[in-house]
């Protein structure tokens, strides 16, 4: 049974930066595709990153230049560094395993989430 378990989420002002880990059990990690959603209040879960297996990434324009992810196959951990933090950047971030190697597969795994709240 693959698992995703989040960490690093927090209270931040305006302007810094809050590093996401997502750890990941049960399956095969290098093979497969990761990336971090997120879902404000009242809104949508969107994807605002993922990273292909082999390394190819993708960022929700919103985030372009201030997130960036990546991926310690040795560690089965996937990382969000998010610098520049806005308040509408608030809301409870999830990781996600793909459906295969490539992002345009999609997801197939979650985890429960990690809060970020950003105070202006």
């Amino acid at each position: 049974q693959v698992q995703l378990v989040e960490s690093g989420g927090g209270l931040v002002q305006a302007g810094g930066s809050l590093r996401l880990s997502c750890a990941a059990s049960g399956g095969t990690f290098g093979g497969y595709a990761m990336g971090w959603y997120r879902q404000a209040p009242g809104k949508e879960r969107e994807l605002v990153a993922g990273i292909s297996s082999g390394g190819n990434t993708y960022y929700e324009d919103s985030v372009k230049g201030r997130f960036t992810i990546s991926r310690d196959n040795a560690k089965n951990t996937v990382y969000l560094q998010m610098d520049s933090l806005k308040p509408e950047d608030t809301a409870v971030y999830s990781c996600a395993r793909g459906r295969g190697a490539a992002l345009y597969i999609g997801f197939n795994y979650w985890g429960q989430g990690t809060q970020v709240t950003v105070s202006s």
